[in-house]
């Protein structure tokens, strides 16, 4: 038996811990520990749940406007707002956005090196490289010169030491099986989507701002004017360059990263049956479709068990609760008892061992991560639950959209509870998104062609308006999973707050009954071939694509000095 420790795990927004045991080339047991303490909860009580949005987007700099936006729907259920409809509409654009870029970034930029090895790419022919590109896709850089020069570029990189995110990897590792062009290939792919989701998130810019932590949301609605006549607000010129934006995002999305995922998932079929998990999938749905009360998503919510996706259940979110037997907290009531959101507290304490950690104390608490359950089952979030709802409930172009992965592969449903199902799901999502962007942007124009330039619920703006005491949840689907805010409010401030986010569902620790999380359940039975090399166990944690920063914060209680930045010339 040998004992994995992968500290830290790279390539994702901040700091995650993951042991494992590992006996005859397998992952027999293991354990997921965030290593950093969240403490914007603490930080929100006392303050005005107005402002809430603006330190919640702070979580995290790569989940900015989802924490914006499910803290403004906790506080305006609870003092009853209604945003108008364009502010429902400009929501939902950011968030499309967000989330399209986000799975790009994902793929290419933290999960891809998983399976491409870049120092293979060196002995590539460009020619066959051409040919290979040409045959999956109609994408114009694909000649020969193109992946010259590429292979080119790469070759300088690695004789000048210099290779940067491609530097401190495990190239040459067995579980590699790409040949030579198709990780050439993925290496240009890495390099063009960085330049694009730069210039597709302009539209963050164009509706926010700014990116990250946009500037436009407001309680009740947005802040950006929308008004055809007028250069100062969203007019028609501003949907011209959205049109424009969205266009090259989807043209990215279905020529490119679709391909790519299909072609590089054809090596790697055996990741159809490794990394299922806990089979318990759970999303609150996404993207509103009219102004109800509570109206039709559409990415619908719902909750799936036992990977059974002949039924969808209703979701029921007082059903969700949170643990801390194995986390380092406490609760005022007893550890053994696990408590609703509403009801939650963050009384951080640590007794795990100082860092470098090397060795956690796996019996008793070793995560700053609560442990969030549903009806006491552990669930799976994120596009892959998504995505097995919406195919559960009929969906149509996700129907659509599974069959031709499926097809492609040459595999069955139940090739989807994998970590490839995973990398397929959050592609399949991508192309869903990019192609309902121009519906949403049409739906604007259309606002503002008819007259209606309304962004604000004025009438729920004071607080001499809201109830005296009072509760509010605000849900979201977050590109990592459900993501949900829950606030208490008495005399217009906040008495409590807390979040649940996607990654806290995801990478929690074991329970008060001693249930794995979906990281540490869909860990058990990786091939592992070299444990000092442990790239497989990579695999499937990326395929989740972690974001701890979202489930903690650091601190250091001592305030010692962490870092030193210098200014100037």
């Amino acid at each position: 038996m040998t004992h994995v420790v992968v500290d830290p795990v790279t390539r994702i927004e901040g700091h995650l811990r993951i042991e494992a045991e590992v006996d005859g080339g397998q992952v027999k047991d293991a354990w997921s520990s965030s290593t950093m303490f969240r403490g914007i909860e603490l930080i929100l009580k006392g303050r005005d749940p107005r402002d809430a949005w603006a330190f919640t987007q702070r979580i995290c700099g790569v989940c900015t406007t989802v924490h914006a936006i499910a803290s403004i729907r906790a506080v305006e259920n609870a003092i009853g707002a209604t945003p108008p409809p364009n502010a429902r509409i400009l929501r939902t654009l950011i968030n499309a956005a967000q989330c399209i870029q986000d799975h790009v970034i994902h793929f290419y930029h933290l999960h891809a090196l998983d399976w491409v090895d870049v120092v293979s790419a060196l002995s590539a022919d460009p020619a066959k490289t051409s040919s290979l590109a040409q045959s999956i896709s109609d994408w114009p850089l694909s000649s020969t010169q193109y992946f010259t020069g590429v292979k080119t570029r790469l070759k300088d990189f690695v004789d000048r030491g210099q290779l940067g995110p491609f530097a401190n990897a495990y190239w040459g590792h067995p579980a590699y099986k790409l040949p030579p062009e198709a990780n050439l290939m993925a290496v240009a792919h890495y390099l063009e989507a960085l330049d694009w989701q730069r210039e597709f998130i302009k539209i963050h810019a164009i509706l926010g701002g700014k990116n990250p932590h946009l500037q436009s949301f407001l309680v009740g609605g947005m802040a950006t004017p929308v008004d055809p006549n007028s250069q100062s607000s969203l007019n028609i010129g501003t949907i011209s360059n959205l049109r424009a934006l969205a266009a090259k995002g989807q043209d990215f999305v279905k020529r490119v990263y679709l391909p790519d995922v299909l072609a590089i998932a054809g090596f790697y079929k055996e990741w159809a049956g490794i990394g299922a998990g806990v089979g318990n999938y759970m999303t609150y749905g996404s993207y509103p479709e009219n102004d109800a009360p509570n109206p039709p998503m559409f990415l619908p919510a719902g909750i799936i068990m036992k990977q059974d996706i002949g039924k969808v259940l209703a979701l029921d979110p007082s059903r969700i609760s949170e643990s801390v037997k194995h986390a380092w907290y406490d609760y005022s009531g007893g550890d053994d008892k696990a408590l609703h959101p509403s009801q939650g507290e963050t009384l951080p304490h640590y007794t795990g061992p100082q860092p470098p950690y090397e060795r956690l104390d796996l019996a008793q608490k070793y995560s700053w991560l609560k442990s969030p359950r549903y009806g006491g089952d552990a669930m799976e979030v994120g596009p892959l639950a998504r995505m097995l709802v919406a195919y559960a409930s009929g969906q149509p172009r996700v129907k659509e959209l599974v069959g031709v992965a499926l097809g492609s592969l040459k595999v069955g449903p139940e090739a989807l509870f994998s970590t490839l199902g995973r990398v397929a799901a959050r592609c399949i999502e991508t192309v869903l998104l990019a192609e309902k962007m121009d519906g949403w942007i049409d739906e604007l124009a259309a606002n503002m062609g008819s007259g209606d330039y309304r962004i604000q619920d004025n009438a729920k703006w004071d607080p001499k308006s809201w109830p005296k005491d009072c509760f509010g949840a605000g849900y979201h689907e977050a590109p990592r999973g459900a993501l949900g805010h829950w606030v208490h409010i008495k005399d217009g401030i906040i008495v409590n707050y807390q979040c649940v986010v996607p990654s806290t569902w995801n990478a929690g620790p074991r329970d008060v009954a001693g249930k794995r999380g979906p990281y540490e359940a869909s860990l058990l039975g990786t091939p592992v071939a070299k444990p000092e090399q442990p790239l497989e166990i990579l695999r499937t944690v990326h395929s989740f694509d972690p974001c701890m920063a979202c489930g903690v914060h650091v601190v250091d209680v001592h305030k010692r000095e962490l870092a030193h930045v210098r200014g100037g010339p």
